[in-house]
């Protein structure tokens, strides 16, 4: 095969620059770990590739080239760089890779030559890239001159952290807001897909050193996705800004964000009647997560008031009964937890105060060292 074939091996500069992938993998590749912006156009499926692992196992390389030259040809083939052709007249500052830059991906640029396209594989492929952004991680958490915002629940961290100069949102990098009732109707990524994404996130934001980074206060896991070691060691060290809003305030954001969005979602999804049973499972089937931590007593009071509230909001729309059992469980369960544990982490507290408070100080401060 020609060895003039582009290639690279710039990952840095193509995770910056959010470069189109082309990923020739297996799907039962793909699905375990990929990459922000590639996409899945296999040179073999997953039986294609099964059979062909076989064969490698079995007779050796040679026999497993010819037998993947047999399952993939004709109008299977024409089909499949069909695809490829697409993608790359579609995103012409793009490149493909397999999972080491090897064989597969070299097939993938004959034939996309074959077809008239000169495409650039990435030398080293998905293995060489995924050990490049767990190396980014660690040295991301360790140079990044983070700043932890914290605040109690329903504070609105997360619309706070929206417009703040330099932010990394790990629960929207998880898909999930992080707490017994943070489940989205949108899927989580893998754990790996996240760490990828967190990477390239981390790279990005230090690429204005000059700036702190801003990240929410979250815990060892956000929904089924762990944050990395190294970047939750370091988290509990960076110093902390604290959201504060009253009572009232912090109900009425929860009433929005999970209440009345959600339920907006989940008939979106499946229809009125559907989407509403769905909502109601969703929001019962949070507070039992929380079950043993509230208590049998107090579980079932607010398990009432909560099958009130939405035998209220789907007769008539009055949501007056949901506010009722946020306020209790932010009053009675949320704010002594956050309290206690707000209490452990004092000395690195370095600004607190109200949204508008600590957006105008944020943009007003510059790179912080503080140990």
């Amino acid at each position: 095969m020609s060895p003039s074939f582009p290639e690279t091996d710039r990952y840095r500069e193509l995770f910056l620059a959010d470069t189109p992938m082309l990923d020739v993998r297996a799907p039962v590749e793909f699905e375990q770990g990929a990459f922000p912006r590639a996409r899945n156009v296999p040179l073999m499926n997953d039986i294609e590739r099964h059979k062909t692992g076989i064969c490698y196992q079995q007779l050796g390389q040679e026999a497993a080239i010819a037998l993947g030259h047999q399952l993939v040809n004709g109008d299977i083939k024409a089909a499949r760089v069909e695809r490829w052709v697409a993608f790359a007249k579609a995103h012409p500052e793009g490149c493909l890779y397999c999972f080491r830059g090897g064989l597969r991906s070299r097939i993938a640029q004959q034939w996309l030559q074959e077809a008239g396209i000169t495409y650039p594989r990435v030398t080293g492929g998905y293995k060489s890239m995924r050990r490049f952004l767990l190396e980014q991680l660690e040295e991301g958490a360790e140079s990044l001159a983070l700043i932890v915002l914290s605040g109690r629940t329903g504070t609105g961290k997360t619309r706070l952290l929206e417009q703040l100069p330099n932010p990394i949102d790990l629960e929207g990098l998880a898909r999930h807001r992080g707490s017994s009732f943070g489940r989205l109707l949108t899927e989580q990524p893998s754990q790996i897909d996240f760490e990828n994404a967190l990477a390239v996130h981390m790279m990005k934001a230090n690429q204005t050193p000059e700036r702190s980074v801003f990240v929410e206060d979250e815990g060892r896991l956000i929904g089924r996705c762990a944050l990395p070691v190294c970047l939750r060691d370091r988290m509990q060290k960076a110093p902390l800004m604290v959201l504060e809003q009253p009572l009232e305030t912090r109900v009425e954001i929860i009433l929005e964000d999970y209440v009345t969005g959600m339920t907006a979602a989940f008939q979106a999804r499946d229809g009125d009647e559907p989407g509403f049973a769905a909502f109601r499972e969703y929001l019962l089937g949070a507070l039992r997560r929380i079950r043993k931590r509230l208590g049998g007593l107090r579980h079932q009071q607010l398990e009432a008031l909560m099958n009130a509230a939405l035998d209220a909001q789907h007769h008539d729309g009055d949501l007056d009964g949901h506010r009722e059992w946020i306020r209790t469980l932010l009053r009675d369960y949320y704010d002594p937890m956050y309290d206690y544990q707000l209490q452990q982490k004092e000395g690195r507290v370095i600004h607190r105060g109200s949204f508008e408070e600590l957006l105008d100080w944020s943009h007003r401060s510059e790179k912080l060292n503080i140990a």
